[in-house]
């Protein structure tokens, strides 16, 4: 049973890969590349050597930005861009966050009613049998479906004003 769900999870995430525009794709690919070690070295090297040789480090390779505006523009419109395929990547894999966590409330909705429904039926089978329990008085209330909007009423009822959208 564990197997079968993990692989239904591995196919659904391929599925939602395939998906994907191409835009979206390129957008994931840049951001994982950003995100890794081989970038930070690549910049260390790229920044190290456009700092070195322009400030005269360097014989013979004449400084071409030594005042670093040049490399101050680019570094800025890289970060500009870098931010927004950040965003991308984030905005997609939020809404895979919002996907599954319908899933999870669906999930959890259908185990309460089917733990209600049993509680109800072993509750009714000890009235039969004549067993009494000490839960006996929290029946009625373990025995009623949850509604899950006025749960979430009473969860927004309890938050302080600031808090509420």
């Amino acid at each position: 049973m564990l197997e079968r769900n993990i692989e239904a999870l591995q196919r659904r995430r391929q599925r939602e890969e395939k998906q994907a525009s191409v835009q979206e794709r390129i957008a994931d690919a840049i951001t994982r590349f950003t995100g890794s070690l081989r970038f930070v070295y690549l910049h260390l090297a790229y920044f190290g050597f456009w700092i070195i040789a322009n400030l005269g480090w360097i014989p013979g390779i004449p400084a071409w930005d030594p005042s670093f505006v040049v490399l101050a523009m680019l570094a800025s419109v890289e970060a500009i861009f870098l931010s927004t395929f950040v965003l991308i990547s984030q905005n997609r894999m939020a809404a895979a966050a919002d996907k599954r966590a319908d899933l999870d409330l669906q999930i959890s909705l259908l185990a309460e009613h089917e733990v209600t429904k049993l509680v109800t039926l072993v509750s009714a089978m000890a009235d039969r049998m004549g067993v009494t329990t000490e839960v006996d008085a929290e029946l009625a209330e373990i025995t009623q479906d949850v509604a899950p909007e006025a749960v979430l009423d009473e969860l927004e009822a309890d938050k302080p004003p600031s808090e509420s959208h």
